[in-house]
């Protein structure tokens, strides 16, 4: 026969099981919200002192654009010159009118001065798009990449304006 107080505490030992686990759960969402807003919203990455963590937070908010930029020299280097224009939203049915072919040719082509191959210093959102920074060596061109289509482009400016 049970006796009256076999029984004694066990509700207790339930409750704290049940905080400990929502203490658990509730530390958990902290944390992935924290690296969340880090590191896919919170776009200051250049306050960061710590540069491999800055170059972290951008590869992982512009993933896209830097593959888009990645994928743009790759053609480069196969000398597949009508599909690297074409990342830049012209072909040869609708051509760019401010950026024709030739254009083109003379900043990318065979006799350009432009290295072939690249790296990606940063990448910084900047309003509807993203300015990838891309060298190798001492020189430097800032590329932009649409948001929407991830068309890629000159950029108008090296770096984000204030505002934006």
């Amino acid at each position: 026969m049970a006796g009256y107080l076999d029984q004694y505490g066990a509700g207790e030992e339930q409750r704290e099981k049940r905080t400990r686990l929502l203490l658990i759960v509730g530390g958990a969402a902290l944390v992935v919200l924290f690296l969340w807003f880090f590191f896919l919203v919170w776009d200051k990455t250049e306050v960061l002192r710590v540069e491999s963590i800055a170059r972290l937070a951008q590869i992982l908010r512009n993933h896209r654009q830097e593959t888009r930029v990645n994928n743009f020299f790759d053609l480069l280097q196969r000398q597949d010159y009508k599909s690297a224009y074409a990342l830049w939203g012209c072909t040869d049915t609708a051509p760019c009118k401010d950026y024709p072919f030739m254009a083109f040719m003379n900043d990318w082509g065979p006799a350009s001065t432009r290295p072939k191959e690249h790296r990606i210093s940063k990448s910084r959102s900047c309003g509807s798009g993203v300015i990838v920074t891309v060298g190798s060596g001492s020189q430097e061109d800032a590329l932009w990449v649409q948001r929407s289509d991830l068309t890629i482009g000159f950029s108008p400016y090296p770096e984000c304006q204030a505002g934006s």
